[in-house]
């Protein structure tokens, strides 16, 4: 019996030393195929049977079964079949491979593909590897890295039961390129949730790929329900485009585009376009009334972008600009482009050599402005076509503690008001304008508890038009074609101190070791020599606006710093005034929030500005502005912001106040306003969870112009990130159609696929 067991295992040993001696199929320049049992059909042509493991270059097979075929360059097998490749992997019932050509048909396979090289966010996996898995009835293998699945399926979540998968008729999928499914369906926990007739799925080794984006649902009073895509072109490693597409079944559809570029350090830009198609709709009113709202073709252009130029120059440019106001305001969910009445562009080219400084540019700024019963859209257009300015930073004079530089500026001003109402109160007084400013500085600051700053400048303006001087108080400004000049000295002296210091030790304090406070008054004397022509300049910008004057400036600073570890700065607190002889004066005073005021009352006294900043601890910040009026002994434009930064939470929060004053014209109850605004970010970390709350509440009117509440969850290779809005439009419910919009927005997030905000401004803006 022993000779007998000895001789099977001979018998076994010499079997299997056989099947590894045959010879290996065409393509297979490295050929080992190993297995319990070899059976021989003919020269070219034998089984392998138990436990089969073939390694053909860098590829591998396993099965139960297989039989090779030399002469066809073929290897067939079945019984738990498992072809690896690379980091690839593909498990089959059975298999058909050519080893010459790679190519081969897997039957009731599903296989993973290892996406590790690329760029992925790794929380969007949890703590898996990022791979793909797909399965199908038949995988075929057509190219080294192409295989095409019949009637299977497709997902970036490897798990016993994918989150997500997209199931199609056929999937075509080349490894790190793209998978490219027809007649998809998306199927979230097995549930259908979006069928696609065709869709692009990109699986780059790189982050960028091209391909379509997730597309979002969204539901709005406004818009009706809307549906948003978009598809992504990665051009280049330097330049990829987006190309947008919104449906909105109450009022049209938008299409848009946003190309941007980084050609090198400083060279890049971005444009987005956008038009949108709006046809005639009507809206039910809160009294059951239906208003008509007229349909309109509207467009947006947005843009930046810097480019150095030879010889030192660079040039840069920007673009924000709307074609209807009415729009701009219907549509947009972005809170600052829904409330801004400002479109504008300008070019910029400047350089800068040892010193000297020269920028000409070219803008043009429109603030536009609806009547709320007539929809008329009137606007008030300002800007320089062109503004060049020379300067010439300052210099010592030779060895002297005497600083010199000058300004020199060529400005062709635009001014133009319509109301859009009356063409007889339409106003242009754009001027053409030459100045030069040279200016001597001399600093002294040998004490550090006291210094002095000290300049004289000269200026000399002159103006190609004039005011109408038989016209001075006309509602509708006029220009004539007299110039006027204008000359003036400015001498002023900034005198800092003397700055007292105390310093408070707290050895093994809790909050600190040693507190500092400083102590610094400040006192700015300032003259301007009598001007000429006041009444009679084109008042454009605030040099325009000088008068003869002499102009005492005054406030104190106090300051504490803690120092533990660190110093820092932990509370703030200066206050300022100024009185000048000439009482005018005091109206166009650049430091003061209610300066540049026609209704301003004239005054010797400024009024008195509180700025109060503090820190306490790191994450805590806040600052508080108001300004006080001595005369009538009234605080003006009061202001309030915080930030808190804590573990999850972010916060910021204003406050801003103008209220009505009735001794003073320009704080009649109609300006008077009081707003509160804040934002909350919640985020766990490693962004798995997290919220927005963000509102915006007039507390004169007692009530909320507008509310946003944003929340994500994502889970290891998906997510889910939902937004609801209310926007109150106030006044403007006859140019609008409805007095309040009520939107919902709502994206889900496959890992590999990036989520993208629509131009509209859905979820504050993401990216692909």
């Amino acid at each position: 019996m022993l000779r007998t067991g000895t001789l099977v295992l001979f018998v076994i040993l010499i079997t299997t030393a056989t099947a590894r001696a045959q010879a290996a199929p065409g393509g297979c320049r490295v050929w080992v195929a190993d297995s319990q049992a070899m059976v021989s059909i003919n020269q070219n042509h034998y089984r392998l049977l138990r436990n089969v493991a073939v390694e053909c270059n860098d590829m591998q097979f396993y099965a139960d079964e297989a039989e090779v075929f030399n002469d066809a360059d073929r290897v067939r097998a079945s019984g738990n079949v498992l072809f690896v490749s690379s980091n690839n992997r593909i498990s089959a019932d059975r298999m058909d491979f050519n080893t010459r050509t790679r190519t081969g048909t897997f039957y009731v396979a599903s296989g993973i593909a290892n996406m590790e090289a690329r760029a992925i966010d790794r929380s969007l996996f949890g703590t898996q590897e990022p791979d793909a898995y797909f399965y199908g009835q038949t995988i075929e293998k057509l190219g080294p890295k192409t295989y095409r699945i019949t009637r299977g399926g497709f997902t970036t979540c490897v798990q016993p039961t994918p989150r997500w998968e997209l199931v199609a008729g056929s999937v075509t999928m080349t490894l790190d390129e793209h998978a490219l499914l027809t007649n998809s369906v998306l199927k979230v926990k097995g549930v259908p949730m979006l069928y696609l007739p065709i869709f692009y799925y990109p699986i780059n080794k790189e982050d960028r790929a091209t391909g379509f984006l997730i597309p979002t649902y969204g539901a709005s009073t406004i818009k009706g329900h809307t549906f948003s895509n978009a598809f992504f072109w990665a051009i280049n490693r330097s330049q990829d485009a987006t190309f947008y597409h919104d449906w909105m079944s109450k009022t049209g559809q938008q299409f848009g585009t946003e190309y941007r570029y980084v050609r090198g350090p400083g060279a890049q830009g971005n444009i987005q376009y956008t038009t949108t198609h709006e046809h005639a709709t009507t809206y039910e009113q809160p009294d059951g009334s239906v208003r008509p709202v007229a349909g309109q073709d509207s467009f947006r252009i947005y843009g930046t972008m810097t480019q150095p130029l030879p010889y030192r120059f660079r040039l840069a440019a920007n673009a924000d600009y709307f074609s209807s106001l009415a729009a701009q305001q219907r549509n947009q969910q972005n809170l600052f482009q829904a409330t801004s009445t400002t479109r504008r562009f300008g070019v910029n080219v400047g350089g800068n050599w040892a010193g000297t400084t020269i920028s000409s540019t070219l803008d043009r700024t429109e603030v536009l402005s609806t009547n709320a019963t007539t929809g008329v859209e009137g606007s008030t257009v300002y800007g320089s076509f062109p503004r060049v300015i020379a300067s010439r930073a300052e210099k010592p004079i030779g060895k002297l503690p005497i600083y010199f530089g000058a300004t020199g500026e060529y400005a062709s001003l635009l001014r133009v008001t319509d109301p859009g109402t009356n063409p007889a109160l339409r106003s242009d007084i754009g001027v053409t304008r030459v100045d030069f400013l040279p200016t001597l500085r001399f600093p002294f600051t040998r004490w550090q508890f006291l210094t002095f700053n000290s300049s004289m400048s000269w200026r000399t303006t002159y103006w190609t038009e004039s005011l109408d001087a038989h016209r001075p108080n006309a509602a509708v400004l006029s220009t004539v074609p007299d110039p006027v000049g204008r000359r003036y000295f400015d001498l002023s002296t900034r005198i800092t101190g003397p700055v007292f210091t105390r310093i408070f030790n707290r050895p093994g304090g809790g909050y600190a070791d040693k507190f500092k406070h400083v102590v610094e008054p400040t006192v700015t004397i300032s003259h301007i020599t009598e001007t000429q022509n006041f009444n009679r300049i084109v008042k454009l910008d605030g040099s325009d606006y000088a008068l003869g004057n002499t102009r005492v400036s005054y406030g104190l600073n106090n300051r504490l710093y803690a120092k533990k570890e660190s110093a820092r700065e932990i509370l703030s607190v200066g206050i300022s005034q100024s009185y000048s002889t000439n009482q005018n004066a005091t109206q166009f005073d650049p430091t003061v929030q209610s300066s540049f005021n026609n209704q301003a009352t004239p005054s010797h006294l400024s009024p008195a500005v509180l700025l109060i900043h503090t820190a306490p601890a790191n994450g805590i910040d806040g600052t508080f502005r108001a300004e006080y009026n001595t005369k009538v002994h009234a605080l003006l434009n009061l202001a309030a912001n915080g930030t808190y930064t804590r573990g999850w939470v972010q916060a910021t929060a204003g406050w801003s106040h103008r209220p009505f004053i009735p001794e003073l014209p320009e704080f009649s109850e109609p300006a008077s306003t009081q707003y509160l605004n804040s934002t909350t970010n919640i985020r766990k970390p490693g962004n798995a969870l997290g919220g927005t709350y963000i509102f915006n509440y007039d507390l004169k009117r007692k009530t909320y112009l507008n509310q946003r509440y944003v929340m994500y969850y994502n889970s290891q290779c998906c997510g889910i990130a939902a937004e609801y809005q209310t926007f109150n439009y106030g006044t403007n419910v006859s140019v609008i159609g409805v007095p309040q919009d009520h939107r919902f927005n709502l994206s889900f997030t496959l890992a590999g696929i990036g989520s993208f905000s629509n131009l509209f401004g859905a979820f504050g803006g993401q990216t692909r």
